[in-house]
């Protein structure tokens, strides 16, 4: 994730953040699935997923 979207999120409504980690655990699942089955072209883009998560989720307990 970019800064700018980074900093953009700070903005977002707890509902909008919710709806962003949703997303993106549906992506991360989806992605882990096709990394069983097979190579993927990109396979740094779980790890990226995975901290755009974690910061979601921070976002979200400051919000609380």
């Amino acid at each position: 994730m970019k800064t700018k979207n980074w900093q953009e999120m700070k903005n977002f409504t707890e509902q909008e953040l919710a709806m962003q980690l949703e997303t993106k655990e549906e992506k991360l699942f989806k992605i882990k699935l096709q990394h069983e089955h097979a190579t993927l072209k990109n396979p740094l883009e779980i790890r990226s997923l995975r901290r755009d998560i974690a910061r979601i989720k921070t976002l979200l307990n400051k919000k609380i």
